[in-house]
């Protein structure tokens, strides 16, 4: 049996779900900041551009090169950290942690240690369990500064890292602001880790201080993972690095807490360490034995100085906060939206356009339904952002009202919509649909010379429609509808056909 194959085999064969043992969880998220430049450089952070194109001798280590604190990242993290609910350090420091990849040119990562700039806040969170929804609290210990590193390119015939032959290193995103928010160990599922990280996104979204795409690396997940008797001291955990996804957060705890248990159960020692979730196989994998903070040999950088930040300051950013995701949810459901639907909203970034659509004339639970599903849809199809569609909350609310008036049918407006994101918002609903001929007939003079071919031409039909078979209508609507290209409104036709087979037999 090959490696991968066992892999796949002890993905299945392992215990039942912690059958006698107590799962114990703390994550890191990261969080790189939308800044325009990089936190010690004025490289600019552009996701996608031309590998090694945004670097200078700032953020590639250059001997003599010096280090200048990005005053808009600070002012982010202190933002996050006060929706956090946590305490913001009156002073605090920059700290030099020392380790050797190859994607840290300077081969130390600028970081806080001893003093971060946030301590203990909290988290509140939704946990749907067996369709049951609850409230879990987990702790933050603290929210530091540091900055991220390059990016490692695997290269070879399959471009996987276990089929590459070569490696190259992109340095474009070394030095791009990043936070790290830690955790306290409260996690005791794989599903109040999840709603943890999707909580944590949407806030992060919602105060614009980043994208938070985990596709592109702008929010990454590590969890520290163990297990232990209940009532019995903390066990030895082991950490998951870089969970690209909400699913593969839950699947890796899950598989990580089972091989734990399973290797106790057999009279092993669970080893800390560094481990790597393989999607595919279902696993994790030993990547290295985990480091110990005197590993890192921390120093305070002798280029920075101590960052002060004024009570007052505080204030001044604390004023700043939006509505968060927990009060919005509140209000979404007390205005008739579906709670699904409003995570959506809120986890899309969708909440601004919403109030707009709402302030348009547009009703909360219409609106919050085409954004949780075909503008969704649509522009996961397309790649694309809310920000660069173009699509605005008028063009939402003239949509609804297009549907509501019957101008529009339902799959009608979905056409008129990929119309909308076509023209990149420069055609609103009503043009776009004018322009597509795609206005729903509900003229009954219209509509009613059309009918009174289709009663003609299917005389074994409306005999049958006569006769009590009322499911024969429904060839005779379809017939109306191809006839006018789908422009028909289909309940009017319906009524109207109904009225014409019963006066052709009077």
């Amino acid at each position: 049996m090959s490696g991968r194959a066992e892999d796949r085999e002890a993905a299945r064969d392992v215990t039942p779900w912690l059958e006698g043992y107590e799962l114990v969880v703390g994550l890191e998220v990261h969080v790189e900041l939308s800044t325009v430049t990089k936190m010690w450089c004025g490289c600019p952070t552009t996701f996608g551009d031309e590998p090694n194109t945004n670097v200078c001798a700032v953020c590639s280590g250059q001997p003599g090169a010096l280090p200048v604190p990005n005053r808009r990242a600070v002012h982010d993290a202190t933002l996050l950290g006060l929706a956090l609910g946590g305490t913001i350090a009156p002073r605090c420091r920059f700290h030099r942690k020392n380790y050797f990849y190859p994607d840290l040119a300077k081969n130390y990562q600028i970081s806080q240690y001893d003093v971060p700039l946030v301590t203990e806040g909290r988290l509140e969170v939704e946990v749907e369990r067996d369709g049951v929804v609850g409230t879990e609290v987990v702790g933050i210990e603290r929210l530091h500064m540091e900055e991220d590193t390059g990016k490692s390119l695997h290269l070879g015939a399959t471009g996987r890292l276990h089929g590459a032959d070569r490696s190259a290193i992109d340095y474009n995103r070394s030095g791009v602001p990043l936070l790290e928010i830690v955790s306290h160990p409260d996690v005791r599922d794989p599903e109040t880790a999840q709603a943890y990280l999707r909580e944590l996104q949407a806030i992060v979204r919602t105060l614009g201080v980043s994208d938070a795409r985990m596709e592109e690396g702008s929010i990454r997940c590590d969890a520290n993972v163990s297990v232990r008797r209940p009532g019995a001291p903390l066990g030895t955990r082991c950490e998951i690095k870089n969970l690209n996804s909400v699913r593969s957060l839950g699947r890796a705890i899950r598989f990580e807490a089972q091989r734990q248990a399973q290797l106790l159960d057999d009279g092993g020692t669970v080893v800390m360490e560094t481990r790597h979730w393989d999607e595919e196989a279902g696993v994790t994998r030993t990547l290295r034995r985990k480091e110990s903070v005197t590993d890192y040999r921390y120093f305070p950088d002798p280029d920075l100085v101590e960052m002060t930040t004024t009570p007052e300051a505080v204030e001044r950013i604390r004023a700043e906060l939006p509505e968060l995701p927990a009060a919005a949810r509140a209000r979404l459901a007390d205005a008739g939206v579906p709670r699904a639907q409003a995570a959506t909203v809120l986890a899309g970034g969708m909440l601004g356009l919403l109030d707009a659509a709402v302030g348009a004339g547009a009703t909360a639970p219409a609106v919050a339904n085409w954004l949780a599903g075909e503008v969704t849809g649509q522009l996961a199809a397309r790649s694309s952002t809310l920000d660069a569609s173009g699509l605005t909350g008028e063009h939402l609310a003239e949509l609804v009202a297009l549907v509501d008036e019957g101008t529009l049918s339902a799959t009608m407006a979905k056409q008129v919509l990929t119309g909308v994101l076509d023209a990149g918002g420069a055609d609103g609903p009503r043009a776009v649909a004018a322009a597509q001929g795609l206005e729903q007939i509900g003229d009954d003079d219209a509509l009613g010379a059309v009918i009174d071919e289709v009663v003609a031409a299917n005389a074994e039909a409306v005999a049958a429609v006569r006769g009590g078979n009322d499911r024969a209508i429904g060839a005779l609507v379809g017939q109306v509808m191809r006839a006018t290209q789908g422009r028909a409104d289909p309940k009017r036709t319906n009524e109207l056909l109904r009225a014409a087979i019963q006066a052709s037999g009077d």
